[in-house]
């Protein structure tokens, strides 16, 4: 598990000219070095990962926890196992909707209000998941025949379109 202090440690790199050290900490080895052989975009780049720090480490540590099967921490999951072993309750827990299947049904639902048509970041507004999550569901969805996927005409954005809906 990756620390956000250990990030803005390594972002001080770039004062002894050792620029994307904090990418590649992260897991974001194409523009660790791309930072690191173009002095951090000269410097923009490098500026810029100064607030995009604290998302790149959770998104590593999210990433982390999924491959590796855990909880994140403090997770309302957590709260009714806690309690049961408090009380020495040891009825079995309650059946809960896997993540991945209530992200989908809350993607649908956000396409249904838009005549079937949704893009990554309209999905993120609407699900609250990240934009790694909703986009992995949707071309989920897209390899199962459900959706399609194109490019806006006038925009250029990646669309998905829901056939059925």
């Amino acid at each position: 598990m990756n620390n956000i202090g250990t990030a803005y440690v390594l972002w001080l790199g770039c004062l002894l000219q050792l620029h994307g050290l904090q990418r590649l900490y992260n897991g974001k080895i194409f523009t660790g070095f791309l930072w690191l052989f173009t002095f951090g975009l000269m410097g923009f780049g490098q500026l810029i990962d100064l607030m995009l720090i604290p998302g790149m480490v959770d998104e590593h540590n999210a990433k982390y926890r999924a491959k590796h099967g855990m909880l994140p921490p403090n997770s309302p999951h957590l709260q009714p196992v806690i309690q049961r072993v408090v009380a020495h309750e040891f009825a079995p827990p309650p059946a809960v909707i896997p993540t991945r299947d209530r992200l989908v049904v809350q993607l649908v639902r956000a396409a249904h209000s838009r005549n079937g048509k949704l893009s990554v970041t309209q999905g993120v507004m609407d699900t609250e998941a990240n934009f790694v999550e909703v986009e992995a569901a949707l071309r989920g969805l897209v390899k199962t025949g459900y959706v399609d996927i194109y490019n806006d005409p006038e925009t250029g954005v990646v669309m998905y379109d829901f056939r059925e809906l």
